[in-house]
């Protein structure tokens, strides 16, 4: 099907919310499993405190990140907050594409067709659902269990998160329910021009190489989807590091008593660049593009395979349809 079409394959009704679901949440699970070792090398990086003036001092780099973790923590330390991500990953993928599509659907003029305009609003308005429903509660939990500094092959040492259900349970008990969309803003802010910037790159270079194919309708082959994956999701970190930082650093901690959520998104931002410097902002950009970017990748292409196989499968259904 074209790009900037809400028509599925050969001018049919586009793919259900049935198909979105399980396309989606089997391309977030491989997304999560493949690149969550770099997502926890960004949060160490984002929450270090170095202070580069300070004569002597070096800033880590990702790789020596991710090696002291590993050393120090054993290789499974690098996945950390995977089993709130894997939770979350589901309703995530399924509330982004499901929306999205929606979203574009609503938008669309009288001939079906999408313009860049509306594909973009259409990417931004999904990102905020999706950090609204799913991902500021879930990257809360995460965050939360990959700042904690414990060995994994030491039985003696215990955690005081020991893992997502636990994490869940303890925050809720101590800080009340509220505390898990700490950050809401944020993370709505973050997602939403995540996915307004990727999804419109992502159409755009996806209608480019299906004009200059024999058929312009025929789905693209999967390194193809995965290429254009790929770029489309390094644009949005490179936009939005400083945002990400912030909110990193804003839901590693409990609130302080009769502090607003905007004073102390304020602070940190202020403290950061007095003591840290404007690079603090991009701190963990390196890995979080190397997560991002190939997670993209992985996420398009394993969600349009799923999603070419479902959408086959219902055609081959009696009357070529099937009840939600």
């Amino acid at each position: 099907m074209s790009a900037k079409s809400i028509s599925g394959p050969g001018g049919k009704k586009p793919a259900s919310a049935a198909t979105n679901l399980i396309a989606g949440g089997g391309a977030g699970m491989m997304e999560a499993l493949a690149c969550h070792p770099l997502d926890t090398i960004k949060v160490r990086m984002q929450l270090s405190r170095r202070q580069s003036r300070i004569p002597g001092s070096k800033r880590r780099g990702f790789i020596q990140t991710g090696m002291e973790i590993a050393k120090k923590e054993t290789p499974l330390g690098l996945y950390k907050g995977l089993g709130a991500v894997m939770t979350g990953i589901v309703p995530k993928m399924a509330i982004r594409f499901t929306s999205y599509e929606w979203y574009k659907q609503l938008l669309a003029g009288e001939s079906g067709k999408v313009s860049g305009g509306s594909n973009f609003v259409a990417g931004l308005a999904a990102g905020v659902t999706e950090a609204v429903f799913v991902v500021t509660p879930m990257e809360v939990v995460k965050i939360r269990l990959q700042a904690q500094h414990h060995s994994m092959a030491d039985p003696l040492d215990i955690p005081k998160y020991r893992n997502a259900a636990h994490a869940c349970y303890t925050v809720i008990k101590e800080e009340g329910f509220g505390a898990l969309w700490r950050g809401v803003s944020l993370t709505a802010l973050r997602q939403g021009t995540n996915q307004a910037a990727n999804f419109t790159a992502y159409t755009e270079l996806k209608d480019r190489l299906q004009k200059s194919r024999a058929d312009p309708s025929a789905p693209l082959p999967g390194w193809q989807t995965a290429c254009i994956g790929l770029i489309s999701g390094a644009v949005g970190p490179f936009t939005n590091a400083p945002i990400d930082t912030i909110k990193t650093r804003l839901q590693r901690s409990p609130a302080e008593p009769g502090q607003t959520a905007m004073g102390r998104i304020t602070a940190i931002g202020s403290q950061m660049y007095k003591q840290e410097g404007i690079r603090a902002f991009w701190m963990g950009i390196t890995p979080r593009v190397m997560r991002v970017a190939p997670g993209q990748a992985v996420t398009f292409a394993v969600y349009e395979y799923l999603k070419g196989i479902l959408e086959k499968g219902r055609e081959m259904l009696p009357g070529g349809s099937f009840e939600e």
